[in-house]
């Protein structure tokens, strides 16, 4: 039998590797349309900086050691330009033609090129090669790079802004969207934000590019950023249109559509990667999901269907996770602007915990929340903070997948020592706060508009004294009982603390003492101070 995989990404290289485990006598061809396979994409931005320092260690597997080890024949700048799928024919660049048995379809995706004045000057370039990085790393190298612009606010853009600024170069960061990381809501994304502004990147949000010179970098809003070297990191469109005459059925956005064993319409015609349209965990309905982890189970999965051993896709939630200097954000399933624009009900918590035991050295802060629907089942949860995030997500993201609810955060189980955590993990804190607002003991609120609200604050003096909420009045916790009649019955009381937890206990103090129209401040001041720092 004779397998021929388009494509030596992830996706594609994961199916042959697995094909060949499973059955020593295929015949294995592994087309690609560039000179390198099996590149570690996601370390692009890291090389470019030197902080990857050796370039061998950017390509996990080479095509001499693919042939060697696992008799796979990779065949480098292979173009496909048809496929002819009655006769099982692939057809070349050069018109030479391959026959199939079994046909993967893994193109990938190539970077959006918007045509703008100036897209093609020497001094731009993308990040979603090695050759890529490589060029760029020459560029700064044999030239004198003052200042540079990166265009886009994603996963690389950011990842290759902070790399940049890490080398000494001025870096200014241009977003067309109000803000960078689209999988975040606004309320988490927020520290972002002023994280890399602390260190000196200059954001330009809502600002999208219109044209590049020898030296700027202009944008809608008439700005001009000097520019000795521009980035455009500005998303991806699969790269399928050699599949337009073929039968296979796309989208309108042109990825592939396949069934819940990555099959396509056309019999003995597979695809997986940056390219099909996977559906999305929580609404069900297709989205481009470009992540390595689901590439890479998508490729072994057709290898165990090719090899008789089925079993279906069950979606992706598009789990992630990225570093901002010393900031990580991980992300699963759903945002709030995603369920909204699905229509999907939902309900949230945040809260503000520590990374580890507060009396053990060194714990710092991290900004957690979850989104749940009617029945307190997981929708999506995000992370901001320090330490420990990748853990926490992970954690929430394994519950949803299960089909968890708020209940399963709650009781979950986790690893603590103070060195590592706390007895009650963010995962237990926001499972519990969620079941004490599903419990009516609690009603959260979120935002920073307190417009009609008598504002307490039950902080200590001190801290009241030094920075508050324009407006607040400051009642210590300890003295809440001996002053409820200076608290207001006739309009809404939003209490506030530092992170949530005292606030909770306030609001049932004064709940149990007829005080009916009362609000904890979800995350408490540091939520607040986080959301107010980004206006």
């Amino acid at each position: 039998m004779h397998i021929v995989i388009v494509g030596g990404g992830a996706g594609g290289l994961s199916c042959a590797a697995r094909l060949r485990r499973l059955d020593n006598s295929a015949r294995i061809t592994v087309l690609e349309k560039t000179n390198e396979v099996s590149v570690a994409s996601c370390g692009l931005p890291y090389y470019i900086s030197g902080i990857i320092a050796d370039r061998a260690n950017m390509q996990v597997a080479s095509a001499a050691m693919l042939k060697k080890v696992f008799d796979i024949d990779v065949r480098l700048c292979c173009s496909v330009k048809n496929i002819d799928p009655q006769n099982k024919i692939v057809i070349l660049q050069d018109n030479a033609e391959l026959s199939y048995d079994k046909l993967v379809l893994a193109p990938g995706a190539k970077a959006f090129m918007p045509d703008i004045p100036g897209i093609d000057k020497p001094h731009c370039f993308t990040v979603k090669s090695l050759n890529d990085a490589d060029n760029i790393k020459s560029y700064i190298a044999h030239h004198t790079i003052r200042s540079a612009v990166v265009v886009g606010g994603g996963f690389i853009g950011i990842e290759t802004a902070e790399n940049l600024y890490e080398t000494g170069i001025k870096t200014f960061l241009a977003e067309a969207a109000p803000q960078i990381l689209p999988p975040l809501d606004d309320d988490m994304v927020c520290q972002l934000h002023s994280r890399l502004r602390q260190k000196g990147i200059e954001l330009h949000l809502q600002d999208g590019l219109k044209e590049i010179t020898d030296s700027e970098v202009k944008l809608n809003s008439g700005k001009s950023l000097p520019a000795d070297l521009v980035i455009l990191a500005l998303g991806i469109r699969p790269d399928t249109s050699f599949l337009a005459q073929s039968g296979i059925e796309l989208t309108e956005k042109g990825l592939i559509k396949t069934d819940k064993y990555m099959q396509t319409n056309i019999p003995d015609i597979y695809a997986c990667g940056d390219s099909v349209a996977i559906k999305d965990f929580v609404s069900g309905k297709h989205a481009m999901i470009a992540l390595a982890g689901p590439a890479n189970r998508q490729g072994r999965l057709i290898a165990d269907h090719i090899a008789g051993r089925a079993y279906p896709y069950n979606a992706s939630q598009g789990t992630g996770i990225v570093k901002v200097f010393d900031l990580t954000a991980a992300f699963t399933g759903n945002n709030e602007k995603q369920l909204k624009a699905n229509n999907i009900p939902y309900e949230k918590m945040l809260v503000w915990s520590s990374s580890h035991a507060g009396y053990y050295p060194n714990a710092t802060s991290l900004a957690l929340k979850v989104l749940y629907d009617k029945d307190a089942k997981i929708l999506g949860a995000q992370a901001v903070g320090y330490e420990n995030i990748d853990k926490i997500i992970d954690v929430i993201a394994t519950v949803q997948r299960l089909g968890g609810t708020a209940a399963d955060l709650r009781d979950a189980e986790l690893c603590y020592a103070p060195p590592y955590s706390s007895a009650k993990s963010p995962v237990n804190i926001i499972g519990m706060a969620i079941e004490n607002v599903r419990q009516k003991l609690v009603n959260p609120y979120f935002g920073t508009d307190f417009s009609d609200m008598f504002v307490l604050d039950v902080r200590p003096a001190k801290n009241y004294e030094a920075e508050h909420i324009p407006g607040a009045v400051n009642i210590p916790a300890a003295q809440i009982r001996e002053r409820l009649d200076e608290l207001p019955k006739d309009k809404p009381v939003l209490v506030h603390c530092f992170k949530g937890y005292t606030s909770y206990i306030i609001c049932r103090i004064l709940m149990a003492n007829g005080f009916n129209n009362v609000f904890s401040y979800a995350g408490g001041w540091q939520q607040y101070k986080a959301e107010f720092e980004d206006k």
